[in-house]
């Protein structure tokens, strides 16, 4: 398979979070551009299209399923790499 064709591919991806959460992280992907929606089977699928999406998504499911202490932790880690 070609780089070109690699680049072209399309991933949607399941994303395990509460019910209460998806449609946070999902209205949140939207502002970011990135495609997802919310199934009624009470799921959230997101496309994921390149690395870039990826590292979004991540960041966004840690903003809003994290413990305070996690996100502190994840923050201390951050300001140790500069």
């Amino acid at each position: 398979m070609s780089s070109a064709t690699d680049s072209h591919l399309e991933y949607s991806q399941l994303v395990a979070v509460s019910r209460l959460d998806r449609w946070r992280i999902c209205h949140r992907l939207q502002e970011l551009m990135i495609p997802c929606w919310c199934p009624p089977d009470g799921s959230l699928r997101v496309d994921i299209r390149d690395s870039i999406n990826a590292l979004l998504l991540r960041s966004v499911v840690q903003q809003f399923t994290a413990s305070r202490p996690e996100m502190l932790d994840w923050l201390e880690r951050c300001w140790l790499i500069d």
